[in-house]
């Protein structure tokens, strides 16, 4: 399908930030965000448009039974003023996982991936240049069928939105202070733990606040059945120093 784009008016187009060390994370976004409406059991209509409010139904599914899925990667400024997306058919390929998983229908890979670059292209005058800032690129889909009762979706909305960010935590890049939950999992076998599902994260609220009011940054998940076997870090890769090996949890 070709993609096709309508750009915002210049009159109507954001202030881009001038002091990139404060762009914090998921603050700020760009002019334009891509969209593509699923309907009649097929995708249609894909467009980058002028960035705006959804309009959805009070009984979209996605509000009630969480039908909703993304991904998180980023654009980078490389030699030469050259634009870097980091193994982007990786997330491809874990969201249409997670669209498995959660009944949702799997998106073309290509067409994941010329999205993806034709609005971080779009909005190349967005990337930061400051060393540690990136454009974040946050792929969505939810279901849009407006209906009650638990079901799969007929009727979903794949969309992208990208914006400059820098450092994820409060303190920048520094070391982060870990707590380790023994009471609270995030997820247990056969469930949808591997799926990046918003109910999922929705779920490690909880433990992320009790860790918070500690003076944490982050929870490190145990395995859910017997509470000793380490699972990960909500947000980042949890790395171990045994003996000689460099060990990450699968």
């Amino acid at each position: 399908m070709e993609i096709r784009i309508i750009t915002a008016a210049p009159d109507k187009r954001k202030p881009k930030p001038t002091d990139e060390t404060k762009l914090g994370f998921g603050k700020i976004f760009t002019d334009h965000f891509f969209t593509m409406p699923y309907s009649g059991g097929a995708w249609h209509d894909p467009v980058i448009e002028p960035y705006r409010p959804l309009s959805l139904a009070p009984t979209a599914l996605c509000l009630h039974y969480a039908q909703e899925i993304f991904e998180g990667m980023k654009a980078y400024r490389g030699q030469e003023d050259a634009i870097a997306l980091f193994r982007p058919a990786e997330n491809a390929k874990r969201m249409n996982m997670s669209a498995r998983r959660m009944c949702m229908p799997e998106i073309d890979p290509d067409l994941f991936l010329a999205a993806v670059k034709k609005l971080v292209l779009l909005e190349k005058d967005w990337i930061p240049r400051s060393e540690g800032a990136s454009l974040y690129i946050r792929p969505t889909m939810i279901a849009t069928e407006a209906a009650l009762g638990v079901h799969a979706s007929s009727e979903y909305l794949f969309f992208i939105v990208v914006g400059p960010v820098g450092a994820y935590y409060p303190e920048g890049f520094g070391p982060t202070k870990i707590y380790v939950s023994e009471e609270y999992v995030r997820s247990v076998r056969g469930a949808t733990g591997s799926c990046k599902a918003a109910g999922n994260y929705a779920a490690s609220l909880y433990a992320s606040r009790i860790a918070g009011e500690m003076g944490y940054t982050q929870v490190l998940w145990l395995d859910a059945l017997e509470r000793k076997y380490v699972e990960e870090v909500g947000t980042s890769n949890a790395f171990f120093v045994i003996g000689d090996e460099l060990i990450t949890p699968p």
